[in-house]
């Protein structure tokens, strides 16, 4: 066979003549500059994702040290209104309440004010108080406390709750010194918390001295008369390291500068990771009560040794790469070239053997003979048989000198089949069809011949079922010459058909007996679904038909609850991927019934192909979910009063926390506290004080927002969490409550009062500070005579 007489191109565009190491060169070249053009991508990429990583760390980072900035005033702040809001405080009162208040804090303080001709008596009643050795004292020149002389203003140290490396300086008169004096000066002129400038810290570890004292006027609200200050020495090195990486392991390097000095600015804290060497950095003002503070960022050698570029491995592999594809090309080219001048000498010789193949034929003889197990039967054009090999002898029972010749294939039929599918032919063509050509149309309509079962006479009269495949024989110039037809006896495999269904129609009979549904479910090794059977109690599990399933098996997951799918399906990955058993709780949203809950279980097998093959059963566990919900209803309850209990309070609270930590609204909580009810059931009894919990609850209920959370959180103490509330709603819904409870007296008992605390959430904030303001407003209520509500605190 000649070759064609136009030459092909290599690849569609190179031709066979060009010159192979000029191809190599040009993909050489070319792969360079697209190297070059991927590696400055990269790079621009890379400082670009560089700058924003930093970003990410610097603000994050910023917030903590702003937060800690902010929890330091609140703090102190909450010390003094302690303060204010209290006839007397004692030592131990003091430690009480300040010893939760040390996290980054060296030490509190109180330091009431002594004018001269107080200085006798005060020192007689700290000595009683607090430590028989007291007196007021300041230190010499060599750092000795010793007593302090005569003046006419005093602010020593009375009260000290430090951490426990803190050596308490009781008595120390805080005027003594200028930066302390000009402090305390400074915060009573503005009557507001005031930071000093950096100072050492007395009785402080040097490691952590170096620091600034925070200190706030207590003033008497009648008569606006101070009564002294509380004072919180601040580390700076524990205020900004602890919580943080430990060296070696933190990604920025910091350093917090100080402000007050015009002339200079002095470092108070400089973290131990070193920076970078990188144009990186930020800068911002902190500001702590009425002082700011410069924080500087850089990114520290940790950060710039996890965030390297890849610039060079993607140059080293691109360049790699393209040698590869011109060694490819070169190689390419040249085989072709060689493979051409092969095909020519291929072809003369694939001539020569031509004549070889012919001879052949009588091979084919042996091997038709040599199939005993398929009949084969050759015929001409006229449907006399010609060829008649040894299996079709052993499935007929002919012998082919009986039939060679002498016999048409059409006798081996039995003619009632012959003649309904020659009726069956004429209709769909539209002309008669003889009973011989019958059994050789078959598949014509789809240009191709497909294999039909048929029933064959044997010798002895007997019927024999075969699957026989009818196609035409074609000589050396295509021209039609005969037919040629291959049976294969179906006989058993007809009778294991019918042995299924049989078998498949037992398992629907007891299927229809079994509440839910039993199921084959396959996963392909491509991740494909699909079923392989479905009991008819599908129908009432999906409202699908079991037919619908089997064909498409993406239906199911039509029916799951949108927020269930996703999880029912990748507990599918994981049984087939670990092969254990699949169990599995969910929803599904059906048509006519609507949500319902049900449970699926099955058991995995491998299969051989490489998929894993599920048997299993569901069934509709609804019922069962509406008991479960139903106990849960009851384990949230307060069993005495029917409102919400703590547990349920406290898995609310962690909701609207994480809903405010997203971003979405505020939130705000309300505390109140039964005033006497010890008085109450001592005077009516333990009866009596249970009705008048109830009537509290179902009085401060009616008042109550939709949106609003009651819960009893024990005894005659009470809290109502407020979603998406300011300070200002909650205080105006707190003097709501307040006063329709005492405006509402109770049967047999009179007006009942409780004390109201009111809270709202900070930034940054926690549930246990939240719950711990709103408990001190009540405290402060209480302090100040009950029956009332006490200001919103933030």
């Amino acid at each position: 066979m000649a070759l064609h007489p136009v030459r092909p191109r290599i690849l569609g565009f190179i031709s066979e003549d060009v010159s192979a190491w000029l191809v190599a060169s040009l993909v050489l070249a070319a792969g360079a500059l697209l190297t070059g053009l991927l590696a400055w991508g990269t790079l621009n990429l890379f400082n670009q994702q560089l700058r924003q990583r930093f970003a990410l760390q610097v603000d994050e980072r910023y917030s903590r040290i702003e937060e800690r900035f902010q929890d330091q005033v609140q703090r102190l702040d909450s010390l003094r209104r302690f303060f204010a809001n209290s006839d007397g405080v004692s030592n131990t009162e003091f430690h009480g309440y300040t010893e939760a208040m040390l996290r980054h804090t060296r030490a509190f303080a109180w330091a009431p004010r002594v004018l001269r001709e107080e200085r006798q008596a005060f020192e007689h009643q700290a000595r009683a108080e607090v430590s028989g050795t007291f007196t007021i004292r300041e230190p010499d020149e060599a750092g000795v406390l010793r007593e302090a002389p005569e003046r006419d203003e005093y602010v020593p140290v009375l009260y000290v709750q430090g951490q426990p490396s803190y050596g308490a300086p009781l008595g120390l008169d805080l005027l003594y010194q200028p930066t302390r004096r000009a402090t305390l000066e400074r915060a009573r002129e503005r009557n507001a918390m005031a930071v000093s400038q950096p100072l050492d810290l007395v009785g402080v570890d040097p490691v952590f001295s170096r620091g600034i004292m925070l200190a706030a006027p207590v003033v008497r609200h009648s008569g606006n008369e101070l009564l002294g200050f509380v004072v919180a020495a601040v580390s700076m090195r524990q205020l900004m390291s602890d919580g943080l990486p430990d060296s070696g392991h933190d990604n920025l390097s910091m350093r917090v500068l100080d402000l007050s000095s015009d002339d200079r600015q002095e470092m108070l804290y400089e973290s131990p990771d070193r920076p970078g060497n990188s144009e990186l950095s930020a800068t911002r003002l902190l500001r702590l009560a009425d002082r700011d503070f410069r924080v500087e960022l850089r990114p520290s050698l940790l950060f710039l040794s996890s965030n390297h570029s890849s610039v060079v491995s993607l140059t080293v592999l691109g360049g790699l790469l393209s040698l590869m594809l011109s060694v490819l090309f070169y190689t390419l080219v040249s085989q072709r070239q060689r493979a051409l001048a092969l095909v020519e000498q291929r072809t003369q010789e694939l001539r020569a053997r031509e004549t070889e193949l012919r001879g052949t034929h009588g091979q084919l003889r042996g091997v038709l003979d040599a199939a005993t197990q398929v009949a084969i039967i050759a015929t001409d054009l006229r449907g006399v048989i010609t060829t008649f090999n040894a299996g079709a002898e052993q499935m007929l029972g002919y012998q082919s000198c009986d039939v060679l010749q002498s016999m048409t294939l059409e006798s081996l039929h039995v003619p009632r089949e012959l003649q309904e599918r020659a009726a069956q032919l004429a209709a769909r063509f539209g002309k008669p069809i003889p009973t011989c050509h019958a059994m050789l149309l078959e598949g014509g309509e789809q240009g191709g011949q497909q294999a039909r079962e048929w029933t064959l006479v044997r010798r002895d009269g007997s019927h024999l079922t075969v699957n026989m495949l009818a196609t035409p024989v074609l000589d050396d110039q295509e021209l039609w010459v005969g037919h040629l037809a291959i049976c294969i006896d179906v006989t058993e495999r007809k009778r294991v058909h019918e042995a299924l269904a049989a078998r498949d129609l037992l398992l629907k009979k007891l299927s229809a007996h079994v509440p839910g549904g039993i199921y084959q479910f396959k996963m392909d090794f491509n991740g494909g679904f699909s079923v392989i059977y479905a009991s008819d109690g599908i129908r009432d599990i999906y409202e699908l038909e079991p037919d619908v399933l089997v064909r498409h098996a993406e239906a199911i997951f039509s029916r799951i609850h949108p927020l269930d799918s996703a999880r029912v399906r990748a507990s599918i990955r994981t049984s087939a991927d670990t092969l254990s058993p699949w169990r599995e709780e969910y929803r599904v949203q059906l048509p006519l019934r609507g949500l319902r809950w049900v449970r699926g279980e099955a058991t995995p097998e491998q299969l051989p192909g490489g998929g894993v093959l599920w048997h299993g059963y569901i069934s509709d566990i609804s019922d069962l979910k509406r008991v479960e919900e139903e106990l849960r209803a009851l384990s949230v309850t307060d069993a005495l009063t029917g409102i919400r209990n703590r547990r349920y309070f406290q898995e609310r609270l962690t909701s609207e926390l994480a809903r405010v930590e997203r971003g979405t609204g505020e939130m705000a909580v309300i505390m109140l506290d039964i005033d006497h009810f010890k008085r109450i059931n001592d005077q009516y009894g333990h009866a009596m004080g249970d009705r008048v919990l109830q009537a509290v609850c179902q009085r401060i209920t009616q008042r109550l927002r939709r949106t609003d959370v009651f819960c009893r959180l024990g005894g005659e103490e009470f809290v109502v969490l407020c979603p998406d509330t300011d300070g200002e709603s909650a205080y105006t819904l707190a003097v709501g409550l307040w006063d329709g409870l005492r405006g509402a007296p109770i049967e047999e008992v009179g007006v009942i009062t409780a004390s109201f605390g009111v809270a709202s959430l900070r930034p940054g904030e926690g549930a246990d500070a939240l719950l711990l303001r709103a408990d001190s407003g009540v405290y402060a209520a209480k302090q100040a005579g009950r029956d009332r509500v006490e200001a919103p605190l933030g």
